[in-house]
């Protein structure tokens, strides 16, 4: 079923990195080992436990958690990653760091059978998961990749969205990695992250410092996001601040 959609991806790919693409495990292996990614968060996102409870339990109570008690629940969050992406039939959606595919499902069916749905994740593991859960999704055009958000392998303006969620604070580099999204979509193109955000309270922050040193994850000033899209050419931003994180979406200038 997944054929056609990874034979549409490897079109995207940059000639040298579509030579060395591996289909064997179903995805396309761009990366041959999961990445030396450090910190105990990138950790568990490794672990088989982890993996098995991430949809339905682990990433649900951990965004509560980090939302707080009256912040957007799932159904919610799946909601405002439509709204800033503007999703059509027809669209190329990027979907980074999409662990076992739980947004990239719900894009292929907005985008429709002739737009192409492209999830990107450094864990094997978790592609692994997200193609078990492909069939029930009863989708054929989308697809998934081994490969590194920092070093996106496809060609330049190739996806018309591109979705970061709850990973940007994770990455070794995010603004490298904000760069490579941006060198990606098409002018005109539409940007949705969900990532972390300081507070502004001295116990808060002094709280979040202790939360950033032993997560191993990034904690963003409330305008640095929104301030770096800016410099990148992004207009019509969109920020919505829910306890510690925040969802950050906005378009590329078609002179951009």
């Amino acid at each position: 079923m997944l054929e056609s959609a990874n034979e549409r991806v490897m079109a995207l790919l940059e000639p040298e990195v579509r030579r060395k693409a591996d289909l064997s495990a179903g995805y396309l292996d761009l990366l041959g080992r999961d990445l030396d990614l450090k910190g105990p968060v990138q950790d568990l996102m490794r672990s088989g436990i982890v993996i098995r409870i991430y949809e339905r339990w682990w990433r649900p109570a951990l965004g509560r958690l980090a939302k707080g008690m009256f912040g957007p629940g799932m159904a919610d969050e799946h909601r405002i990653a439509r709204l800033l992406l503007a999703l059509s039939p027809g669209d190329g959606v990027l979907d980074i760091a999409c662990g076992p595919g739980n947004f990239s499902r719900e894009f292929a069916r907005a985008v429709g059978e002739t737009g192409l749905v492209v999830g990107i994740d450094a864990s094997r593991p978790m592609l692994e998961r997200a193609l078990r859960d492909v069939p029930a999704a009863g989708v054929d055009n989308l697809a998934f990749v081994h490969g590194d958000a920092v070093g996106l392998p496809f060609r330049d303006q190739s996806f018309d969205a591109v979705c970061c969620f709850a990973a940007f604070h994770l990455f070794d580099d995010p603004f490298k990695a904000l760069d490579q999204m941006r060198r990606v979509l098409t002018p005109g193109g539409r940007i949705a992250l969900f990532t972390t955000c300081h507070g502004h309270s001295a116990p808060l922050r002094a709280f979040e410092s202790v939360m950033e040193r032993r997560s191993g994850m990034r904690m963003f000033e409330q305008d640095e996001v929104v301030h770096a899209l800016e410099r990148r050419g992004f207009v019509d931003l969109r920020q919505r601040i829910s306890g510690f994180t925040q969802f950050v979406g906005g378009r590329l200038a078609s002179d951009g």
